[in-house]
């Protein structure tokens, strides 16, 4: 299974969500694949925020070696799951799906414990705090996505 978490810049919260589904992926010894991407493209290329590396830290995630990179069209023929962090980002990747399949793929990540109710996973960027907020949000997404997909 090929999993792509998606926010805007990929440095805030994509980033966490690849971390943390990628260490549960590794504690399960699971064949899945995760990756994150950004709908923007203002921060290609470089390192997540060091308040998304500092709290992924403090929880024995290590995000130094991702990289920013924007989605694109193609990315739906790749992955089987594209879990976004907001409505802004799942309205952006949903214009690029071209057919309903594509669209299918596009989950807002919250829906996956509070279905229908399209929370957002919040940006912390602007923020002082919040990343340990969405670490939270982020950590018990992914327990739902595990719990989901893993048979």
């Amino acid at each position: 299974m090929r999993i792509l978490m998606v926010c805007l810049g990929n440095i805030c919260r994509s980033p966490l969500a690849e971390g943390i589904m990628q260490s549960k992926i590794d504690n399960n010894k699971l064949n899945w694949e995760v990756a994150s991407a950004g709908t923007g493209s203002y921060h290609v290329g470089n390192a997540p925020d060091p308040r998304s590396i500092q709290v992924a830290l403090e929880n024995n995630i290590d995000l130094s070696q991702q990289r920013a990179q924007q989605f694109k069209s193609s990315d739906f023929g790749y992955y089987d799951h594209i879990f976004v962090m907001d409505s802004s980002n799942f309205q952006n990747v949903s214009k690029l799906a071209t057919n309903n399949e594509d669209k299918e793929k596009v989950v807002l990540i919250m829906n996956m414990i509070e279905p229908q109710r399209n929370v957002n996973v919040p940006d912390p960027y602007w923020g002082e705090h919040g990343f340990e907020k969405v670490y939270e949000m982020l950590d018990e997404a992914t327990d739902e996505i595990l719990a989901r997909y893993k048979n």
